[in-house]
């Protein structure tokens, strides 16, 4: 194979197994989307989108909104959820409450895994659904659950998850064997697709054929 050929055939399997990720503020209020590893940071107004393109590959990959943020010039600040050290554009996970939506692109079986999970609690209604490729099972999480939230759980802009309130085993499953607790089952009731507690997987990872596309909706 000549060295033109393998790469055009390299540039080929890369764009088809690649992932455009459209995220967009249905919010009556702004949010300031994240995305790591790809994407960084973005301001959206409501009715705004923004354009993640991500490569093939990439796993261990969320999309998340952060709330009550304020930034200066320099792109440095803080949010009131899903902060990421005080940057515009992440470059860390964010800190708890936030809805997350994870995924791994081009994984097992060339399959795409994605989920919406609430094992860092939750600020902000999300949709997390597939947008070609065939591919039509999404993911939704629209219920009130800040309003609902327990009074153990409650935070500024959010509802913890118990770990991060609680910080014991039996929540944080740092032992790996872990079940459902009152508290996860409050999130499971109210949104019976995300994720509730770490080893909540039967019900809650979802798979499309790699290089399909996505997006992700703040306030559905």
């Amino acid at each position: 194979m000549s060295t033109l050929i393998f790469i055009l055939f390299t540039l080929f399997f890369t764009y088809a197994n690649a992932a455009t990720i459209i995220v967009r503020n249905n919010c009556p209020y702004t949010v300031w989307a994240a995305g790591v590893p790809a994407g960084g940071g973005k301001r959206l107004d409501r009715g705004q989108t923004w354009t993640i393109n991500t490569p093939p590959g990439t796993k261990q990959a969320r999309v998340w909104a952060r709330t009550g943020c304020n930034f200066d010039a320099s792109g440095k600040g803080k949010c009131q959820t899903g902060d990421c050290n005080g940057l515009l554009e992440c470059k860390a996970f964010g800190a708890p409450p936030n809805t997350l939506a994870e995924f791994a692109l081009n994984q097992f079986a060339n399959k795409d895994f994605f989920d919406i999970s609430l094992v860092d609690g939750f600020n902000v209604p999300m949709e997390f659904s597939p947008t070609s490729n065939g591919c039509t099972r999404g993911i939704t999480c629209k219920a009130d659950i800040n309003g609902q939230c327990p009074k153990e759980l409650k935070a500024p802009g959010g509802c913890n998850n118990p770990c991060t309130v609680f910080k014991t085993d039996q929540y944080c499953c740092n032992s790996g064997n872990c079940g459902p607790t009152n508290f996860s089952r409050f999130f499971k009731q109210r949104c019976p697709d995300a994720y509730s507690y770490p080893k909540d997987d039967q019900t809650s990872t979802f798979t499309c054929p790699a290089g399909t596309n996505y997006k992700v909706v703040f306030c559905p």
